[in-house]
């Protein structure tokens, strides 16, 4: 049985209970915790009133401030859907070259451009833009068909070898062996010879007459040094960079019968405001000219 008394030092009164002679006080709460309480009532009813707080059946309480959380993100995608209006309609109507120019509107396009990228063309030229055996490596600075942000918009407008588009880039290597225009001996010197432009090991006793098979039957598209000519999309053959693979008998096979990508036309498919946000962002990856 408790009793509540009195302490005899303290004069607070007791709870009542006992053990082992040590009797609990029974202090009252400190005012100022007990008007930090009151307020965070009066606050929390305030709060239900003002704002939408409180759930019914079918809806909540509208609150008297009629704040929507719904309608705040409505109106601010509106706003940002409204800028990115303008600035799709100027990405529409701009040449590719004038967008570059501004950085407000490049920044932009390079956005859009990255995401369509990794939707239209990671599957073939990798997340990062790195290529793969065929297909190109867009980081540097080794274009068959041109790097200016003009060429690489009508690259991937008119795609290459894509027989659907009239206006597609288009060139075709002879089949040198295949269609029988070189014999065995002038095909393994030219390989040689392509070899011996860009380091590779080679058979130097057959370099003389690889140059001249070179000179007659590959200068015409790939130059005279073998640094490649944009206008008919022949590769660079005297850097180190490959698009397939650089042994000896990759080339030779090349030379025998040779392996012709083909990129889609994406213009149609895409439209013209997607086509120039691809190329700035391909332009801007680090090896446009």
């Amino acid at each position: 049985m408790s009793k509540k008394e009195d302490h005899v030092v303290n004069k607070v009164e007791t709870t009542g209970y006992e053990w082992d002679g040590i009797k609990e006080l029974n202090n009252p709460l400190p005012r100022w915790w007990l008007y930090v309480f009151y307020t965070t009532i009066l606050f929390a009813i305030c709060y239900a009133v003002y704002y939408p707080a409180i759930p019914l059946i079918e809806r909540n309480t509208e609150g008297l401030s009629n704040y929507s959380s719904r309608k705040e993100l409505e109106n601010e995608m509106a706003a940002v859907k409204s800028s990115h209006a303008t600035m799709l309609e100027l990405i529409k109507t701009m040449d590719v070259s004038d967008i570059q120019s501004d950085p407000k509107l490049a920044r932009f396009a390079a956005a859009g451009g990255a995401s369509n990228f990794k939707v239209y063309c990671s599957q073939c030229h990798g997340s990062g833009a790195q290529g793969g055996v065929g297909y190109p490596n867009l980081n540097d600075d080794d274009w068959l068909w041109g790097g200016s942000i003009n060429q690489i918009e009508t690259t991937i407008r008119h795609g290459i070898r894509y027989e659907a588009d009239e206006d597609t880039r288009y060139s075709e290597m002879p089949a040198f062996g295949r269609d029988q225009i070189l014999s065995e001996e002038q095909i393994i010197a030219v390989a040689n010879y392509v070899c011996s432009l860009s380091g590779l090991e080679h058979e130097e006793s057959v370099i003389a007459l690889g140059a001249m098979v070179f000179t007659e039957n590959c200068s015409s598209c790939h130059g005279d040094d073998g640094k490649g000519i944009n206008e008919v999309g022949a590769p660079n053959l005297a850097d180190k960079l490959w698009l397939y693979d650089k042994s000896k008998k990759a080339i030779l096979s090349q030379i025998i019968n040779p392996q012709h990508g083909i990129m889609p036309a994406w213009g149609n498919r895409l439209g013209d405001i997607i086509v120039k946000e691809l190329a700035v962002y391909v332009h801007g990856l680090g090896g446009g000219e």
